[in-house]
């Protein structure tokens, strides 16, 4: 399981993490808990949140977007 805390972009976020299709990891939204999205993940869950932070900083709003990403 991986927590992605950010006030914004929030349903950007979670279309697109369930919609990789990388092949070394699956993301399905599960619940919010305030500003934090969790996120039940396939494989690795440490390398699901690195994963997570790089497609999130690719995409032209990630970038400048204040968010956390961490296992749980």
């Amino acid at each position: 399981m991986i927590t992605i805390a950010s006030a914004m972009q929030q349903e950007e976020i979670k279309a697109l993490l369930e919609s990789y299709d990388g092949g070394d990891f699956t993301y399905k939204f599960s619940q919010k808990q305030g500003i934090k999205l969790v996120f039940e993940v396939t494989g690795d869950k440490e390398e699901a949140a690195k994963k997570a932070k790089e497609l999130i900083k690719a995409q032209p709003w990630g970038g400048v977007l204040y968010f956390q990403a961490a296992a749980v």
